[in-house]
């Protein structure tokens, strides 16, 4: 075993930081048998120098991050502070100084991975980031390395715990949206500002890095459809249910049947009791994906909290320094078949609509008159009525998103149509 220590430095000791500086310090002996050299925790970069941080030495407590990634004797940098800046910034010049990094950022790698796997081809350097992804489920490695020869098709997935564990209490107990948030945000599980995970944004990130990987072409936040949870109500869980349902927030990944383009999306859906996404329950996360020879496969686990990522940085940190000590670098971007994310107009899928309608003879027939003219073929319909009003609850056969849209837009015109209660795509058939 090599003797001289790679030296490691940490940006951020918060919930994830601290576990990884405290694993670090207590698997020493562990993580040097593994990688066939010691590792050296040789500083850690936070913002608020003050602030108690148990099992962390005071003495590699510094604020100029930097001045940290500069000392040209760093061998790799782990980045959990998150954000695009500084982080963009410091991870650069960590890869201009001669050092990997590990990352937990899916915000910085869905805006600009393309750029920062660049700059580490530039510079001779690695860069993992395996915790971006769902915490300690292993996604990109297996998506990167264990399937690099096999073509995947589809990855689809429940990549956030939040709004799980919000869905899943909306099911189970009958519990409104806002109810089921604050019992989430008591618990913990949502944070006091929790858009980022409610809108839908945290997964539209781990989408963009999951259909880059998976489909070996550049896919950014940007190209990602989003819609968050927000709208779903304790009516959309129970008609859910009426058809044998449950409704969660997915993050699809789909390459086109022609092979030409790909899509990728974040929206609230509805899926069959007998898929195994819909047994996830709680802040759990899970990715099920199809590929041409390995088949359906699915990944399960806690998906963030501090001792999970802490296990996918370390993971990462232990390949790169295997690397570091061999002379190599890993598996860096992968996007040779350049293929375009096609709009959401274009995905086809099933839909589940709820009207609100006049209870008289005629309603019925004008609704299916519009579906049939915008192209939309239905599957079932469902009608109840009280004094003067009903709910007609239509769901189609598969038909592109586009078709749909200038459906709804058809049916509100109708002046037997008083509302559009919800519309809701149809998963995982």
């Amino acid at each position: 075993m090599r003797t001289r220590p790679l030296k490691v430095a940490l940006l951020g000791c918060g919930v994830v930081g601290s576990e990884v500086a405290r694993i670090m310090t207590t698997h020493a002996d562990d993580l040097a048998a593994r990688i066939g050299a010691p590792v050296e925790l040789a500083g850690i970069a936070v913002r608020r120098p003050d602030r108690v941080r148990e099992g962390v030495p005071a003495e590699l407590v510094t604020t100029d991050a930097t001045a940290l990634v500069k000392r040209g004797d760093i061998d790799v940098v782990i980045e959990v502070i998150g954000g695009i800046e500084p982080a963009r910034g410091l991870i650069t010049t960590a890869f201009e100084h001669g050092a990997s990094v590990v990352s937990a950022n899916k915000a910085l790698v869905a805006a600009d991975g393309a750029a920062l796997h660049a700059a580490a081809e530039a510079n001779g350097a690695d860069l993992y980031y395996e915790a971006a992804v769902a915490g300690a489920i292993p996604l990109v490695r297996p998506l990167r390395e264990s399937l690099a020869g096999d073509k995947v098709n589809r990855v689809l997935g429940i990549v956030n715990g939040t709004t799980n564990f919000i869905l899943d209490k909306m099911d189970s107990t009958g519990a409104g949206y806002s109810e089921a948030l604050d019992e989430a945000t008591a618990l913990g599980y949502a944070e006091a500002d929790p858009t980022a995970d409610v809108e839908g944004f945290d997964a539209a990130a781990k989408a963009a890095i999951l259909a880059g990987i998976a489909f070996h072409t550049r896919v950014t936040i940007d190209d990602v459809h989003r819609e968050g949870l927000t709208e779903v109500t304790a009516a959309d869980m129970a008609s859910a249910k009426r058809m044998g349902c449950t409704v969660k927030l997915l993050a699809i990944c789909e390459r086109a049947a022609d092979g030409a383009s790909v899509t990728a999306r974040v929206h609230p859906a509805m899926i069959p009791l007998t898929h195994p996404l819909a047994s996830v329950r709680e802040a759990y996360n899970a990715v099920f994906i199809e590929a041409d020879a390995a088949g359906q496969l699915m990944f399960y686990g806690p998906g963030a909290g501090g001792s999970p990522t802490a296990s996918a940085v370390l993971g990462d940190l232990v390949a790169v320094c295997r690397n570091k000590l061999a002379g190599a670098t890993g598996p860096g971007e992968s996007a040779y078949t350049a293929l375009p994310v096609s709009p959401m107009g274009e995905v086809i899928t099933r839909y589940h609509i709820s009207l609100d309608v006049a209870d008289k003879p005629g309603v019925l027939a004008q609704v299916a008159t519009v579906f049939a003219e915008h192209g939309v073929s239905i599957d079932t319909v469902r009608q109840q009525g009280k004094d003067g009003e009903a709910s007609l609850v239509v769901v189609t056969h598969r038909a592109a998103d586009a078709a749909l849209s200038s459906t709804v837009g058809a049916l509100r015109e109708l002046d037997t149509v008083r509302g559009v209660a919800s519309i809701m795509r149809v998963e995982g058939e």
